[in-house]
């Protein structure tokens, strides 16, 4: 991927935890991602780059972190740019 480093990996799980606050508070939101080469990273979101990052993820894009530079790559929102490398996107599924 041009401009990523070579330690980007494609997510393959993305969980948040939030933190409640004082009542009132939007309380502290936190992202943990595992890359396919099942490393661990954890980043501070706050609500409103949750709500975007969880419209993105929803949306069936093929996310790819980049730990070197705390980026994430949204591959695929439009066109198949990405799919000669073999990646595909991953499978949302929900408990239930």
């Amino acid at each position: 991927m041009p401009g990523a480093s070579a330690q980007t990996s494609q997510i393959k799980v993305l969980n948040v935890n939030w933190t409640a606050a004082a009542d009132g508070g939007d309380g502290k939101f936190e992202v943990m991602i595992v890359t396919a080469d099942d490393q661990q990273h954890s980043v501070a979101v706050s609500p409103a780059s949750l709500t975007a990052l969880l419209a993105i993820a929803k949306a069936g894009a093929i996310l790819l972190w980049d730990p070197a530079t705390r980026t994430l790559i949204a591959a695929n929102i439009v066109g198949t740019w990405i799919a000669p490398a073999g990646l595909v996107p991953v499978a949302v599924t929900a408990r239930g």
